[in-house]
C-alpha cells in the first residue's frame, strides 16, 4: 500500500473527519452495508428441489427489499468450511447454510466468528450465534403416503431416497406409516440411491431404481432424492405410472405424472432468516406451514374433489393431534 501523504490528490479538498473516513473506506473497498450470504449445497441452486427452494426464498427477499446477497454453490465436500469462512471474513451476516451436510463446517466456523450471525436449514447447530431451522418431514411424508395408497390400483407403492442417512429414513418412515394406515395390506418397495453425496444428483440411477420398482408392480413412487428424482419422474412418465416430488413443488416437471409433491418450505425458512434472524431452533411442521402436499393446475386432474377431501382430512387429523406420526429420528420407529 502506498504511504499516506497529506498532498495525495484524493485529499486535496478539506474533509471533515466523517467524510475523510468515508473516502478512505471507499478507496480501500470496505463495504458500508452488511450483506447476507447464502451457501447452497451439492446439486446447486437449480437442482429443482431443496437448494432451489432456498434460492426462491432468497430471491423473494431480494425482490421485496431491493437488497442483494452473496452466494456460493458447493461443488465438492471439501469446500464447505472454506466457503463459510470466506463469507464471514467478508463481513457477511447472516450467513445461511442450505442443507444438513453443512452442519459440521458451520459448527467449526461459527465458533471462530462469534459476532457473526449464522443459520442452517435442515440441521441443528447449538451455538448462540446460530439459528437452526428443522422440519417435520415425517408429517408431510405421511400425508403423501396416505395419498399414494388411496390412488394405488396394485396395492404396491415405492420410495426412492437419495443418500442413505437418518434424515431420508425419516421421509421413508412417514411415507410407510401413511400408506399402511390407509391400506394395511399395501406393499412398500424401498431403495436408496447411494451412501455418498453424489446420490443427490444421479438421475440415471434414480430412473433405474424406479423402473425396478415398477417391474415389481408399484404404480406410485415417492422420490426424496434431490436432483436424482428427475430421473425417477421421467421413468414414471415413460411407464405410465405416478410419481411424488419432494421439497419444491415439482408437479410442473412432469404434468399428468406427478400425483403431488411433498413440499418442504425451505423457501419460507430462508426468507424468514433474511427478514429477521433469530438464534435458537425452529421446527416447522404441517401446523406451521413448513411441510404440505402440493395441489395446482399441473396435478389437478389427478386429484379430484373426493380425493382431496380425504387427503385434507388426514392432514387435519395430524394437525389436531388425532394422528400421531412417529419420527424415525426421535421415536425409535421404522428402524431398518
Amino acid at each position: 500500500m502506498r504511504p499516506f501523504r497529506l498532498n495525495n490528490p484524493l485529499l486535496s479538498m478539506k474533509f471533515t473527519l466523517p467524510r475523510l473516513s468515508l473516502a478512505l473506506a471507499l478507496v480501500c473497498g470496505v463495504a458500508q452495508a452488511q450483506q447476507p450470504a447464502v451457501i447452497f449445497d451439492m446439486g446447486g441452486k437449480f437442482d429443482k428441489s431443496f437448494n432451489q427452494a432456498g434460492y426462491v426464498g432468497a430471491e423473494q427477499w431480494k425482490k421485496e427489499t431491493g437488497k442483494t446477497y452473496l452466494e456460493f454453490e458447493i461443488s465438492n465436500d471439501t469446500q464447505r468450511v472454506q466457503a463459510l469462512r470466506r463469507m464471514a471474513e467478508r463481513g457477511a451476516s447472516p450467513i445461511i447454510s442450505v442443507g444438513f451436510a453443512q452442519a459440521s463446517a458451520l459448527q467449526q466456523v461459527a465458533k471462530d466468528f462469534p459476532k457473526t450471525q449464522f443459520a442452517i436449514i435442515d440441521a441443528k447447530v447449538d451455538l448462540p450465534n446460530v439459528q437452526s431451522v428443522l422440519f417435520k418431514e415425517h408429517e408431510g411424508s405421511y400425508v403423501v403416503g396416505a395419498m399414494a395408497a388411496m390412488v394405488s390400483k396394485s396395492g404396491k407403492v415405492g420410495f426412492i431416497g437419495g443418500m442413505d442417512i437418518p434424515l431420508i429414513r425419516k421421509f421413508q418412515c412417514g411415507y410407510e406409516q401413511g400408506a399402511k394406515a390407509t391400506n394395511p395390506k399395501i406393499e412398500v418397495f424401498t431403495n436408496m440411491t447411494g451412501t455418498t453425496s453424489t446420490a443427490w444428483n444421479d438421475p440415471t440411477r434414480g430412473g433405474e431404481l424406479a423402473k425396478s420398482q415398477f417391474a415389481k408392480g408399484s404404480d406410485v413412487v415417492f422420490a426424496a432424492a434431490g436432483g436424482t428424482g428427475v430421473g425417477v419422474y421421467q421413468a414414471a412418465k415413460d411407464a405410465g405410472k405416478l410419481a411424488i416430488g419432494v421439497d419444491s413443488n415439482q408437479n410442473h416437471l412432469q404434468p399428468g405424472t406427478m400425483l403431488t409433491s411433498m413440499v418442504k418450505r425451505v423457501d419460507v425458512a430462508v426468507y424468514n432468516v433474511l427478514k429477521g434472524w433469530k438464534p435458537g431452533v425452529q421446527v416447522l411442521g404441517l401446523k406451521e406451514g413448513g411441510v404440505d402436499y402440493a395441489l395446482d393446475a399441473d396435478n389437478a386432474k389427478l386429484v379430484p374433489a373426493a380425493l382431496k377431501t380425504k387427503v385434507d382430512a388426514v392432514k387435519a387429523d395430524i394437525i389436531a393431534g388425532k394422528i400421531k406420526v412417529a419420527d424415525y429420528m426421535a421415536d425409535n420407529a421404522c428402524k431398518y
